[in-house]
């Protein structure tokens, strides 16, 4: 039985700069924190792999000091944790308002693969309750239950590290050969590839401009029938969707070889 493997931010709904920005500067405001990410700030937290990781990474010495916050590694952790949670609250109050829309094309082509029988999944750094949150508004609620979600710290190494991927196929009970990885960023292309994963790249607002060796399709969504069309920016696999990504071309990207034998 294949599967299909979504990325959740950038890809279920372009969630970073309407809904995890937002929420992150809005947490530093409640916590007093002397910090406010602006978009190209954050464009380059993106490159670090979860939301704690990327709150960690402002814990700089003269951070700390004029944050006023401990000294000492564990206590530092502790705050991080606090910041993380309310955070996560703020971001998933966000996506139940409405604030953030699926991408073209999600719920139509999880609904396809729920019918043909696919295995479907989620495998996310971001918090398992931002995770859920974006899935259920995206899908809604009967496709929503057809998900296994894998997300946040159930593994220690977060993209670009594969660990998450891996554990996906390892719980799904599929190999390399029968699963296709939706993502939108290169950090999760490298995470996809380095598991042995074909991927198909649906680009977002923040990743247009990256890297996407090594992908089997490159698209800038996956485009809907009487919608928003798709473009194909790189096809080494072949594959062409004509306006819209089908099953049927998943299913194409699925069988073809794998890009980097290829090349």
């Amino acid at each position: 039985m294949p599967a299909l493997i979504f990325d959740c931010d950038g890809v279920l709904a372009d969630t970073e700069r309407d809904g995890h920005l937002p929420a992150f500067n809005a947490t530093f405001a409640e916590f007093g924190l002397p910090v406010h990410w602006s978009e190209e700030d954050y464009a380059g937290k993106l490159m670090i792999g979860g939301g704690k990781e990327r709150l960690t990474s402002l814990l700089t010495p003269k951070f700390v000091l004029a944050a006023g916050l401990p000294v000492d590694p564990a206590s530092q952790q502790q705050a991080v944790a606090s910041w993380h949670r309310r955070k996560t609250q703020i971001y998933t109050d966000l996506v139940a308002s409405g604030a953030l829309p699926a991408r073209p094309g999600i719920a139509r082509i999880v609904a396809d693969a729920a019918a043909h029988g696919w295995l479907l999944a989620v495998a996310s750094t971001s918090a398992e309750a931002s995770v859920r949150a974006v899935l259920l508004y995206t899908v809604g609620e009967m496709l929503a239950a057809q998900f296994q979600v894998f997300a946040g710290d159930i593994v220690a190494a977060k993209k670009p590290a594969p660990d998450i991927y891996t554990y996906a196929l390892e719980h799904l009970g599929v190999t390399t050969d029968e699963a296709v990885v939706i993502e939108d960023s290169s950090n999760g292309l490298r995470a996809a590839r380095a598991a042995r994963l074909r991927t198909v790249v649906t680009v977002s607002s923040y990743t247009a401009d990256e890297d996407f060796a090594g992908a089997a399709l490159v698209v800038t969504s996956l485009g809907e029938p009487h919608g928003v069309s798709t473009s194909v920016l790189r096809s080494p696999a072949g594959v062409v969707p004509r306006g819209f990504v089908t099953l049927d071309d998943v299913l194409s990207v699925l069988r073809s070889p794998d890009p980097e034998e290829e090349s």
